[in-house]
């Protein structure tokens, strides 16, 4: 990449971000976004059959795993990883070993703005997460940091600050992420509507997280974006990112770490089948009423200092609360303290590699 003068650019967190996709199919699409994510390194997860060869275009700087990789790497924790879902992709997280983590799905193509130009997600993201967030007083103004906007009349000067950033939510144009019920009343809907905003989520405020445009700090909150246990196997599936959203904004609450929403646009091409999506969902769309009040009223303690820390606080809650609406929450519950184990195993702290390594010896 250059400029008009021939001086090249070297993209924004080129060394500092891995882009995770989850796929079952050859990766063509790639091709599209050949121009904003060549220059980054890809981690690909594959789910289903690992005997089958994904292929992907050439020039792209990857490396691949699929579900003989996952057993060989975690052992008996690979359990925690679903199967056959796109749930699969938090495996990527865990391997990174880079401060960011950009994850988007394989049928999302380059939207253009209103303009015609072709929207560079990957670059709106990063401006996202390395500008603050306002999570404990709204600006009406949207996000403040953005050129051409401010702090409006009366917000306190004592929170113009803002907090560190560490999840940025991106949107999709064309196929709504609708539940199943919404796409079987809606079969016809797309969204055209392009609105050039960026907000952050307020403090104490849920969402529906999706994870088909998405970003984040990995060494702020990774160990909280685990994607539950969906898919093969399990009652339940489409409510991975959801699951993970959840636990995720509790959390940054908790640690005051921010969460934004809005730009970047993707253009998402393909309405799976309405369905084959309520089968996934049923279960989901009863317990999720008794989900959103568990979360709303989810507290962590003082000593809950870390990420880690506080998602295993929170699986104890879960198995404690949730265990009684269905069995299933108990199982995941230890998958999700399976997961902090793997992940700590996979990326020790400091202290715990110095500790491993024995005492330095003096000279």
């Amino acid at each position: 990449m250059a400029t008009g003068s021939g001086v090249p650019i070297t993209p924004l967190l080129k060394e500092e971000l891995d882009i995770v996709i989850p796929t079952i199919r050859n990766l063509d699409f790639l091709e599209m976004w050949r121009p904003f994510f060549q220059p980054y390194h890809l981690i690909i997860v594959q789910d289903g059959d690992p005997t089958r060869t994904i292929k992907v275009p050439e020039g792209f700087d990857y490396e691949l795993y699929n579900r003989n990789d996952i057993n060989r790497i975690l052992g008996p924790k690979a359990s925690c990883i679903s199967f056959k879902d796109s749930a699969c992709r938090c495996f990527g997280y865990m391997v990174s070993k880079k401060k960011y983590i950009y994850t988007i799905d394989d049928d999302c193509f380059v939207a253009k703005e209103p303009s015609g130009k072709d929207i560079n997600a990957l670059e709106q993201h990063i401006k996202n997460l390395l500008s603050p967030s306002t999570p404990f007083f709204f600006n009406t103004l949207y996000d403040p940091y953005r050129e051409g906007a401010d702090f409006v009349r009366g917000y306190p000067f004592s929170l113009r600050e803002g907090v560190t950033t560490a999840v940025s939510h991106g949107l999709w144009l064309n196929i709504p992420d609708y539940d199943a019920p919404t796409q079987l009343v809606k079969p016809r809907e797309r969204n055209t509507r392009y609105v050039d905003a960026v907000l952050t989520i307020p403090k104490g405020t849920l969402f529906p997280m999706c994870g088909m445009n998405l970003a984040f700090n990995r060494e702020l909150i990774g160990p909280a974006m685990y994607f539950g246990l969906m898919g093969d196997g399990q009652p339940i599936g489409r409510y991975d990112d959801m699951w993970a959203g959840w636990c995720m904004k509790v959390i940054c609450d908790h640690l005051g770490l921010g969460v934004k929403t809005g730009l970047p646009y993707i253009w998402h091409s393909k309405a799976s089948n309405p369905f084959v999506n309520l089968k996934k969902e049923y279960n989901g769309i009863f317990w999720q009423e008794e989900l959103i009040p568990f979360f709303q009223s989810a507290n962590l303690p003082k000593e809950c200092n870390t990420v880690q820390k506080c998602y295993i606080e929170l699986s104890k809650q879960v198995k404690a609360k949730l265990g009684k609406v269905d069995p299933y929450f108990d199982k995941l519950a230890d998958a999700m303290v399976m997961w902090i184990e793997a992940w700590d195993e996979l990326n020790p702290s400091k202290e715990a590699a110095d500790a491993a390594n024995g005492p330095k010896k003096e000279k």
